[in-house]
């Protein structure tokens, strides 16, 4: 487990993080698929807050995207790092999980957030944000559709409509078991909405969540019970 701290210049005020969202959003690459689903290797990352001790736990797990087969892990413990501010909820993450992901043994391939990439009222959720500071490709599925509007897609799996802001198409309501509530798909970075779409079914075997995401949940929710310093934890 590695212990993180706040990195310095990190925005501690609303204004500076916006700021930070305006000069990174126009990095992000919206041209490119992105790899195929079931090829190489796909990472979930999640994180977990212990609110009363003011701690955030993040968890990355590489999965195989052919078999679903975990291939690596790691966890990050640090300092919630910035206030909670809907549409800055990335500020409050970011550190520990770059630290979870800088910790893998192996490159990370596709990263999964739990959360959102496009589809965020500034257009630059968490993650969109993780990918343009790493360079992987990244998506975002979501378990609600944010302030968004969408039709309910078709009853059966892989059933999908649109994630709309006015107009806009910022990402996709996605039905990933048949006659069960729909997940919200949008791109991260390096990566298109149909690609998005089909890594998200082909992590969906048997759950309504991606497999990537449920295996990142219970790890980062372990790492936060035995978050308690201990001797030889590496301090980044």
């Amino acid at each position: 487990m590695t212990t993180v701290r706040i990195p310095a210049g990190w925005p501690a005020t609303e204004e500076q993080a916006r700021a930070v969202q305006d000069e990174l959003r126009d990095r992000v690459v919206l041209d490119e698929d992105g790899p195929a689903p079931g090829t190489g290797r796909v990472t979930g990352v999640d994180v977990a807050y212990d609110d009363q001790r003011d701690v955030v736990a993040a968890a990355a797990v590489v999965l195989d995207a052919a078999t679903l087969d975990v291939v690596a892990e790691a966890t990050a413990v640090g300092q919630v790092s910035f206030p909670y501010v809907p549409g800055l909820l990335a500020f409050r993450e970011i550190p520990t999980v770059l630290a979870a992901l800088d910790a893998l043994p192996c490159a990370p391939g596709l990263v999964v957030c739990d959360g959102y990439g496009l589809a965020h009222p500034r257009r630059f959720g968490l993650a969109s944000h993780l990918g343009v500071l790493t360079g992987h490709p990244t998506i975002g599925v979501a378990k609600n559709p944010f302030t968004f509007t969408y039709d309910d897609p078709g009853a059966v799996r892989g059933s999908v409509s649109p994630l709309l802001a006015g107009t806009e198409e910022v990402g996709r309501a996605l039905r990933t078991r048949d006659g069960v509530k729909p997940v919200f798909v949008s791109v991260g970075h390096r990566v298109s909405l149909d690609t998005a779409c089909a890594h998200t079914l082909a992590l969906t075997p048997e759950y309504r969540i991606p497999e990537s995401t449920r295996r990142a949940d219970s790890l980062c929710r372990q790492a936060l019970k035995e978050a308690a310093p201990r001797e030889g934890d590496q301090i980044v």
